[in-house]
């Protein structure tokens, strides 16, 4: 019995090494290749500017409530209380310090694309890299080289504080298996009009609309058989809408009304704009109209889902 015993403390010792030798390897974190990093080229700030205003990094990187050249001060702060826990906006000023000033350009896209710091570690997803992945190489070096352009600011901003086991970030090396795909979320045939293209891009990928406008799953990752049909609000208990053309959605919303919306932040109704969705406006604005008539394109040509939140009771209004 003993050396039965025995034999069963070994093999569990065995399969634990093996599992947690399988773990290790699983949640590497990947970094981008030499020639992903030769793709990106040199990058151009002229061109950065738009895609910096595409992905909205004011939104969660400019202090809370900044307004006029302030949202150009990328000092971070803004605290997300989600189920996870409360994830805060590293400041990604120019500071050399507490900022992003030191970064190269490969640490840059290594953090855009993979999700991967530059000590090597995962970043959590409540950064947007999982859309972001999408971007073009191109894009990425633009949005370098006009973020090297903005001011620096001095001041860390606080540490997240998550739940357990939340907090473990080699973790989020297996979430990254599951969810991290640089493929398109809709599939478009060859015949789609390029305005559409342009648009699926711009959304899918920089302006990351589906990380808020989709229901996520359990873990956390965008349940994409319901893209952009509303979800629960990440913090509180309100919900973000449907902007597909499925019940409950915008379908009476015309394209024009869409490109209208993002300008001005009025609704077909003259209602305006609120909440989250402000700030996020206020980025659409500074877009080229065609890049707001391309992001309506796509939209109206997206699958239509119902809802994809639970009804709302009288009492939750």
């Amino acid at each position: 019995m003993t050396r039965l015993l025995g034999k069963l403390g070994l093999a569990a010792v065995l399969f634990g090494g093996v599992a947690a030798a399988g773990f290790w390897f699983l949640t590497t974190p990947t970094r981008l290749s030499a020639a992903e990093v030769t793709a990106l080229g040199s990058g151009d700030a002229g061109r950065g500017e738009r895609i910096f205003w595409a992905g909205g990094c004011t939104s969660c990187h400019a202090r809370p409530k900044a307004e006029g050249d302030a949202r150009l001060e990328l000092a971070g702060g803004l605290a997300l209380n989600t189920a996870f826990g409360t994830f805060v906006a590293p400041n990604i000023s120019q500071d050399a310090n507490d900022g992003i000033g030191n970064w190269s350009l490969e640490d840059f896209a290594n953090a855009m694309l993979r999700g991967v710091s530059p000590d090597g570690r995962h970043y959590y997803p409540a950064f947007p890299y999982a859309s972001y992945t999408r971007m073009h190489p191109a894009d990425i070096a633009d949005l370098y080289a006009y973020m090297k352009t903005l001011p620096a600011v001095a001041g860390r901003a606080p540490s997240h504080s998550l739940a357990f086991p939340y907090g473990i970030r080699r973790g989020i090396g297996l979430w990254k298996q599951l969810y991290l795909d640089g493929a398109p979320v809709v599939a478009l045939d060859g015949s789609a009009p390029e305005p559409v293209l342009r648009g699926r891009y711009l959304v899918e990928g920089p302006g990351h609309c589906g990380e808020c406008h989709t229901p996520r799953d359990f873990a956390g990752g965008s349940d994409k058989g319901q893209w952009l049909a509303g979800a629960v609000a990440a913090e509180g208990t309100g919900v973000i809408p449907n902007i597909t053309s499925g019940q409950g959605g915008i379908s009476s919303w015309s394209a024009g009304d869409i490109e209208s919306f993002l300008e001005t932040g009025f609704t077909p109704d003259f209602d305006t704009v609120g909440g989250s969705m402000v700030a996020v406006q206020q980025n659409m604005a500074k877009l080229t109209p065609e890049d707001r008539a391309a992001i309506a394109a796509y939209l109206k040509a997206v699958p239509s889902h119902p809802n994809g939140y639970p009804a709302r009771r009288p009492s939750d209004e």
